[in-house]
């Protein structure tokens, strides 16, 4: 890795370090519902509050688009945030200018500060050199820990980066490593497993994959439009049949780099969706016109195991079914399973993440069970497409 980490970060006592993290946590009356994000950025702020650094915690909060809405605060958050670090975090009403540098100045080494929500300012989207750099003004040292915001080039994850010494945090440089061995230098053979509703919001992650993969398995209802690209029936799933066109390209290409796609040989057809609707299972040619496709069948699953058993890596983005509602999560946890047991075998390297690919996951009950799963959304998918991401290439710049 070519980006400097926290192991390159030496003598910080006492020196205050900027961490740009990513807390954008879901609240339900008030409260914080779900810390997950909150106890990402726990090894990188640890570490730093064990060396005596002034920890400086920079983040956003929904989309005030560059006003202040209090609804927005980041002030609600501190009480759980202080819970799960551990210790007492105290707040600064913005992310620059005298009030911060008053409470920063007062700080002494181990302390923790989080700032106000950084888009309360205009330049923070707008990238905005002038805010980069009274944000620069607060800190000697900069961390970027939020690889789920690095798909953004804002003045927080990519300008702050220019104007101080760089380093990738303990859960940024976790998430790098894992996406090299993913998909940046993978142990072949490589197996993705790509799913969701629509083709059209993953047209530049399948073109990347068919170059870079062996095998590539389309589930959900992106499978019904390759499916009935083919000429089969789909009755009245969920299809983009304008994008016949496209499936058929996507496929050629494959061909063309010895990418296996492969697609649903046997499906689970319902009256509705609905939890529990009338369904059958019958092999794909035998779809009827006036049922459903709300999942992959017993065959096709055997199929996905198998070449799971003989693959090196995988990646996965999405569901293989409506896994939201039984039983048609059948397809998506079975092969979610296989997976886990040949991670925890040894003979995998498992990355997943994007969208519903987490909540998926943790419905079949593997989430710690995969090598890495990534809970940035936007970032991972660009990834995945072979985007360069404006945060992670700020770092490779400016370490």
């Amino acid at each position: 890795m070519t980006i400097q980490t926290l192991d390159d970060l030496k003598n910080i006592s006492g020196q205050r370090v900027l961490v740009r993290v990513d807390i954008n946590v879901p609240m339900a009356e008030g409260q914080v519902s779900d810390t997950t994000r909150m106890e990402r950025i726990v090894p990188t702020v640890s570490e730093l509050v064990k060396k005596s650094a002034k920890v400086i915690l920079l983040a956003h909060f929904g989309r005030p688009n560059g006003k202040v809405v209090a609804d927005m605060s980041l002030k609600q958050i501190v009480p759980a945030l202080s819970k799960v670090l551990g210790q007492e975090v105290r707040f600064a009403p913005d992310c620059v200018g005298g009030q911060a540098a008053a409470i920063i100045a007062d700080m002494r080494g181990g302390d923790v500060v989080l700032l106000e929500n950084t888009r309360f300012h205009e330049g923070e989207e707008q990238d905005a050199p002038s805010l980069a750099a009274q944000m620069a003004e607060l800190g000697d040292v900069y961390v970027n820990d939020a690889f789920s915001a690095a798909h953004r080039a804002h003045a927080s994850t990519h300008g702050l980066a220019g104007s101080l010494p760089a380093y990738a945090g303990r859960t940024m440089q976790a998430e790098l490593e894992a996406l090299e061995k993913g998909l940046g230098a993978p142990e072949h053979p490589v197996i993705a497993i790509v799913g969701g509703a629509k083709v059209s919001t993953k047209l530049d992650l399948l073109g990347n994959l068919v170059a870079k993969v062996d095998h590539l398995v389309i589930g959900g209802g992106m499978a019904n439009t390759f499916l009935a690209a083919r000429g089969m029936e789909v009755g009245k799933s969920l299809c983009e049949h304008d994008l016949a066109d496209t499936a058929r390209e996507i496929e050629a290409k494959a061909a063309a780099a010895n990418c296996e796609i492969i697609l649903p040989v046997d499906v689970v057809v319902a009256d509705g969706f609905a939890a529990n609707s009338p369904n059958d299972t019958v092999p794909t040619a035998d779809a009827p016109t006036d049922r459903m496709i709300l999942d992959a069948g017993p065959e096709t699953v055997a199929l996905i195991e198998n070449r799971i058993a003989s693959a090196k890596t995988l990646v996965w983005n999405g569901p293989l079914g409506a896994f939201e509602i039984e039983p048609f999560d059948r397809a998506t946890v079975q092969a979610a399973q296989a997976a886990a047991a040949a991670t925890k075998a040894g003979t995998l390297v498992s990355v997943a993440g994007g969208g519903d690919t987490v909540a998926a996951l943790k419905h079949a009950g593997v989430v710690d069970d995969f090598t890495y799963v990534s809970t940035a959304g936007g970032a991972f998918l660009e990834w995945m497409e072979g985007k360069e991401l404006p945060g992670v290439a700020a770092l490779r710049n400016h370490s």
